[in-house]
């Protein structure tokens, strides 16, 4: 129970954990306690940060803010209480403080620095859509440089006039693009790698990326032939007409006179769904007059798409030849650019597979330039040395032999071998792996570097961003009111058990129990299995047994399909046992719960009220909350002696208004 008090009281806490940071305040005063002041900027940023936002803030009523000024200024005179009991020079709560800042901030640079700039760009750059070729070079038998300088060469050329798409044909190992001037049509971004839709955003329209850009694929010429705003999806109908004539045989002039009959129907006013349906020969649509549903940019084949995404909704092409035959589309719809809200998941879930690593990486190398980071090369060599074939989570023999050897060091701070080694161990992410392996060390060792680089980082957060501080002074606040909850009142409850049946004496009549059967039941799913066993029960057969079993309910084999007591209430199997009227009888066949039952009823208690030991738990309970609920009114009426709070309610009046 008394954990149960803690978490309402932790959760009572966080309603009022607030810190006021505004830059244009009222310096009115709505309270005073001891030699401290509540302005109302102050009262009114912890209202609207507590509310959600000062607009919702600002619609509501002066008895809201009467209400939360009161509990504020408590709040307000148990942070002045903790600081005279000592608690911000107190180890263990800056200790505690301390871990939750390394954690909450490493969390919070990833979030701030990494995925928020990174799914907001990719947001941006998704608005648009940017039609790219390329010329591709890997690297060959020759090489990385040789590849690199190849393609140099070529961009060169390009530069100096050459035609890119003739390149293209003649370089480009994209062997699906090279025919088409290394044309990959219409892209938007987090589809391509982050090297080459970086250089891709940046190139002007009809331009060449003027640098060699390198991705995991090899090496690349870049030229955008178009940019232009995005539309996400498209909703569309098509009449296909394929190539194949009556004998199943390749006809395209035959479909082409098909086709063009359609056409002239349609532009002779006949109805578009009725003739997909009349002649089209794609069977999963026809039906549907045709209907594609909504699809996005290069889901269809390029000449289709091509097409369908320069309509306007409402229009019907001239037929299209792709491999498929020849279509003559309608547009139907199109998609809105969404909301980033709307967005959001899909926008993390896409950034983390394709950029978030090397976001990452890029801010850990900062981090090493930031704080000085430095790797000692001989004390990797030593570990491998002195390493006897260990692995990570073994014992290393002689871990003596590293104490006082510096592995790296950041910001004056040193972590030696031994320490590195204990820490990987404890992590348990590198367990089974060789030490005596370098790739494998070095893996460790930079995982543990960049943990301390980042949680480094998260404590000096507070210096350089106020929203992360203020943070930091809530969870401060929380651990001091913890600390002194834990003092004032849960340390203080006591089990009295004497106390505890004088309570129930006299409060008896709230300690009930209502009507309540107990009861069996056979259940299966077939009918006539059902009406089996209440054929077997009708010719003498015992209940349980059969319950035993046959019931097919889930775990209620080995109970015998017995429920105990219950509120004749609380659910439906209750209530179906309870329309028996007589003990030991049972029921015909129902239909219940995607099945069939047949019930039996056990026992009917009627309503009663407890005995001592069937309400001890609730009396206790209660009784320790009206023990915790006295105690923190004594522990505010010591800290209002102490402080001789005043509050000035008029000042409200001015409250979220222009100042």
């Amino acid at each position: 129970k008394k954990m149960s008090i803690r978490v309402i009281s932790v959760i009572a806490v966080s309603i009022i954990l607030i810190n006021a940071c505004s830059t244009k305040v009222s310096e009115e005063v709505v309270a005073k306690f001891g030699d401290s002041q509540i302005t109302l900027g102050e009262f009114e940023n912890a209202y609207a940060k507590n509310i959600g936002n000062w607009e919702k803030a600002s619609k509501d009523s002066i008895s809201d803010y009467k209400n939360f000024l009161d509990l504020y200024v408590k709040f307000k005179m148990k942070l002045r209480d903790a600081e005279v009991r000592g608690f911000p020079e107190d180890s263990a709560l800056m200790n505690e403080l301390t871990d939750y800042q390394k954690q909450v901030g490493v969390s919070y640079i990833k979030e701030k620095k990494i995925i928020e700039p990174g799914i907001h760009q990719l947001y941006d750059r998704r608005k648009e859509e940017l039609r790219v070729s390329h010329i591709m070079i890997r690297p060959d038998s020759s090489g990385e440089e040789a590849a690199k300088e190849l393609a140099q060469t070529i961009l060169d050329s390009i530069k100096n006039g050459s035609s890119f798409e003739e390149m293209a044909k003649r370089y480009s190992a994209d062997k699906f693009s090279a025919p088409s001037g290394g044309d990959i049509y219409f892209v938007t971004a987090g589809i391509l790698p982050v090297e080459f839709e970086d250089a891709m955003y940046v190139t002007p329209e009809k331009s060449v990326y003027p640098g060699v850009v390198h991705t995991r694929f090899g090496y690349h010429i870049i030229k955008v032939t178009k940019k232009q705003p995005r539309i996400p999806k498209i909703r569309a109908s098509h009449i296909l007409v394929d190539y194949f004539n009556e004998n199943n045989k390749p006809d395209t002039a035959q479909a082409k006179a098909r086709i063009d009959s359609v056409e002239a129907m349609l532009k002779a006013g006949e109805n578009f769904e009725e003739l997909a349906a009349k002649y089209s020969d794609d069977t999963s649509t026809k039906d549907k007059g045709g209907d594609l549903g909504f699809f996005e940019r290069r889901q269809m084949v390029k000449e289709f798409d091509e097409k369908a995404f320069s309509m306007k909704v409402g229009e019907i092409s001239e037929p299209i030849q792709t491999n498929f035959g020849f279509h003559i589309i309608k547009l139907t719809d199109k998609m809105e650019y969404p909301t980033f809200t709307s967005e959001e998941q899909q926008l993390k879930d896409m950034f983390k597979k394709q950029r978030f690593q090397i976001e990452y990486n890029a801010l850990i190398d900062t981090l090493r330039k930031k704080y000085n980071y430095k790797l000692n090369d001989d004390v990797v060599d030593l570990i491998i040395e002195k390493s006897d074939s260990a692995r990570f989570g073994m014992d290393y023999k002689n871990l003596d032999s590293l104490k006082g050897k510096v592995l790296f060091s950041y910001d004056g701070k040193n972590v030696t071998a031994d320490e590195f080694i204990k820490k990987a161990n404890e992590s348990g992410s590198y367990t089974g792996k060789p030490i005596f392996q370098k790739p494998e060390l070095m893996k460790a060792i930079d995982k543990t570097s960049e943990d301390l680089l980042l949680e480094e980082e998260a404590l000096n957060l507070p210096k350089e961003d106020p929203e992360f501080a203020a943070l930091m002074d809530d969870y401060k606040n929380g651990i001091f009111i913890f600390k002194l909850q834990e003092e004032e009142v849960w340390d203080k409850i006591k089990y009295d058990s004497v106390a505890v049946y004088n309570y129930w004496e006299k409060n008896k009549e709230d300690y009930k129990f209502p009507e309540r059967v107990a009861f069996s039941e056979i259940f299966s799913t077939r009918d006539s299995l059902i009406n089996k066993y209440y054929k077997m029960l009708q010719d003498g057969a015992d209940f349980d047994s059969l319950a035993a079993l046959y019931t097919e309910r889930p775990g209620k084999k080995t109970a015998k399909g017995r429920y105990d007591l219950q509120d004749v209430d609380f659910s439906d199997f209750t209530r179906q046992a309870n329309k028996i009227k007589n003990v030991g009888e049972y029921t015909e066949p129902v239909p219940f719960s995607g099945g069939y039952s047949i019930f039996k009823l056990n026992e009917r208690e009627p309503a009663r009220l407890k005995t001592f030991e069937e309400a001890k738990a609730e009396v206790s309970s209660k009784f320790q909350e009206m023990q915790s609920k006295k105690l923190e009114e004594d522990y505010i009426s010591s800290l209002e002696k102490r402080y001789q709070p005043v509050i000035y309610y008029e000042a409200l009046n001015d409250a979220f208004k222009s100042h």
